[in-house]
């Protein structure tokens, strides 16, 4: 039995998974400290993977050599790809998962991993020595050290969950909160507030009439989140289904108002403005007749949906009573209600872009303990401070993530510079590069970093990028150097609304043309079909992403140089340069803000909320810039 390790993870949930297997594969001798084995990256919520924004970050921990997007794809039941009618910037992969299936693929994985060691077990103490984490105590009376400590403690510090007026201690249903760290680190000097998050009722299918919905199928193209040519969907697929809540419904909803912790002041914590529940829907919008909802199955063997959209904390007679107003439900039988969680939060303002805390040396905050929401920015962070624990041990250079290279330097900035004011969840609209940011490019943004840097994205992932990008730049280079006739084409291009061409073109040139595409063009230039046909494999991925970097070069290249300007701010450093309660020429708010987030850059500094173009300029001028 080990008692000494190099890095601890505290918590199993999605962050807790993908730094362990991070720091593990780096070859940092890992202990996982889990409440219960059987409920490892337990998906509490939606029983799905990805969405918009959330789609793009699973990619980027693929292709920085993490696990979510392996897992995602061995246990889909439905894959889509969102935002198809906009531009390729925000388009975002998700799939529907198998539950039950995503656990023991996950368990699998980490069991696999030779540094990686499983107790189960709560921990209650940190032990802190001059300042440095160096290990944990847990409710068992047990001590493990360690060289560096990762919190993924998801909403189980201080856990109260709420239905109707009946409140129960707890982390997620069924399990116990977490008691003890939170209290710790408060009197360490850390601050601390509450959050809220919810979760809809769970449905037996058989009691449900699915001729009353519409049908909505995945789709089966080539698309997937791993960039791995091994990984393939082997999960039966399954339907979801649309429906919508009626004035009955609502009706029915609004009898419980004056029970709901929401609006009677029993819960505290803030809640998520953009996934409200079904009883804040109706409040919000009170002429609204009617609100969507989705059935999406839980797993290929099991009778149990959740239920999209109707997120409540309502008691259970009102919940029972207002679904049976849907037609699709007259008749349901229900798992479990809906409930609200109220859970500690620590604000991430108190991190470095490592994820390691400012106040503590090698402790490590990841997922929900700094105010985020989701499986997959949980995910993202676990990765982060999974990979930068062990460079700490190590003592390697550490690893972040600009703002210009990936989401997760989006949500990592976010999060330690502007702090968050309620549940974080990524958007496409937060990040100022987002035709850079593509998730189909975030191989090619990423793998090599990983693979050169820190060695966690393997020698098999590199060849694979290094064989894409080559096939990339091989039909680039055909489609920029061929030209065809306007005898050779004309006559196919009516058909598609394209003006007659009156001299010979580039290939290029009809590519970009919004009503053409690579396969419409190549059906009609043999050619062209020829050079297609000689790439080995992943041919559509490939064909995909250079349509789409000739269809908007124009914007690409046009953001590229923002983000270089932008990156030389980036390169100056700040903190430790000065003491900024001092500097005159600030005004009381800069000071404040400067002083609370101590800005490692002077790019870091011009993205604090109420910081003035006149701030910055001022500590260029110190600084002699």
């Amino acid at each position: 039995m080990i008692f000494n390790y190099d890095v601890i993870i505290v918590g199993a949930g999605h962050a807790g998974c993908e730094a362990a297997s991070a720091a593990a594969n780096l070859g940092s001798k890992s202990l996982l400290i889990t409440m219960d084995m059987n409920k490892i990256a337990q998906m509490s919520c939606n029983p799905a993977i990805g969405g918009i924004a959330k789609g793009q970050i699973v990619r980027e921990i693929d292709a920085l050599g993490g696990q979510m997007g392996i897992v995602a794809d061995q246990t889909s039941i439905q894959f889509r790809m969102l935002n198809r009618s906009k531009g390729p910037a925000v388009w975002s992969p998700r799939t529907q998962n198998d539950r039950v299936k995503f656990i023991r693929k996950w368990l699998e994985i980490l069991n696999s991993i030779p540094n990686l060691f499983i107790w189960q077990d709560t921990v209650t103490n940190l032990i802190i020595k001059n300042g440095i984490a160096i290990g944990v105590r847990t409710i068992l009376n047990i001590e493990f050290r360690a060289k560096a400590i990762i919190l993924a403690v998801g909403t189980f510090f201080n856990g109260l969950m709420h239905i109707g007026k009946t409140q129960i201690s707890g982390g997620r249903i069924s399990e116990p909160s977490s008691i003890g760290i939170s209290e710790q680190l408060i009197e360490l000097g850390f601050k601390k507030s509450r959050m809220k998050t919810g979760t809809p009722v769970r449905i037996d299918g058989r009691s449900v009439n699915f001729s009353l919905m519409e049908e909505q199928k995945g789709e089966m193209d080539f698309h997937r989140f791993s960039y791995l040519n091994s990984i393939h969907r082997s999960v039966k697929q399954s339907s979801c289904w649309i429906l919508y809540t009626n004035r009955a419904c609502h009706e029915e909803l609004r009898k419980g108002l004056s029970e709901s912790p929401l609006y009677n002041g029993q819960i505290k914590g803030i809640g998520p403005r953009y996934c409200p529940s079904i009883e804040t829907k109706i409040v919000t919008f009170p002429s609204k007749d009617h609100h969507l909802l989705f059935l999406e199955p839980e797993s290929e063997n099991t009778q149990e949906y959740y239920l999209n959209g109707f997120s409540s904390s309502l008691p259970f007679s009102i919940q029972l009573s207002a679904l049976q107003k849907i037609p699709a439900f007259k008749n349901v039988q229900i798992y479990r209600p809906g409930y609200a969680i109220e859970y500690d939060f620590f604000y991430p303002t108190q991190l470095n872009h490592t994820l390691e805390t400012k106040l503590i040396k090698n402790l490590f905050f990841a997922g929900q303990i700094n105010g985020t929401t989701g499986y997959e920015e949980a995910g993202a962070q676990g990765l982060i401070a999974g990979i930068n624990a062990h460079t700490n041990v190590h003592k390697d250079k550490s690893f972040v993530l600009a703002r210009n290279e990936a989401y997760i330097g989006v949500l990592i900035d976010d999060l330690v510079t502007k702090g968050v004011d309620e549940p974080y969840r990524m958007f496409t609209s937060r990040a100022e590069y987002r035709i850079l940011l593509r998730q189909d490019n975030a191989d090619v943004r990423l793998t090599e970093k990983s693979y050169h840097q820190i060695g966690l994205a393997d020698i098999n992932r590199y060849n694979y990028l290094l064989n894409k990008k080559k096939w990339i730049n091989n039909i680039l280079t055909f489609i920029y150097q061929h030209s065809v006739s306007a005898d050779q084409i004309n006559s196919s291009l009516e058909s598609f609304g394209v003006s007659p061409l009156r001299n010979r073109v580039k290939l290029s040139n009809l590519i970009s043309r919004p009503q053409l595409t690579i396969n419409i063009i190549s059906a009609f230039v043999p050619i062209f079909q020829e050079q297609l046909d000689k790439i080995p494999n992943r041919k559509e991925e490939i064909i995909e992403e250079v349509e789409i970097l000739i269809k908007y070069n124009g914007y690409i290249a046009r953001e590229k140089i923002v983000a270089e300007k932008i990156n030389r701010l980036e390169n100056i450093k700040i903190r430790g340069r000065m003491d900024y309660s001092t500097v005159q020429s600030l005004s009381a708010e800069a000071k404040q803000k400067l002083t609370n987030v101590d800005p490692e850059t002077i790019a870091q500094a011009s993205r604090i909320p109420g910081i003035s173009p006149n701030d910055i300029n001022v500590l260029l001028i110190l600084l002699g810039r």
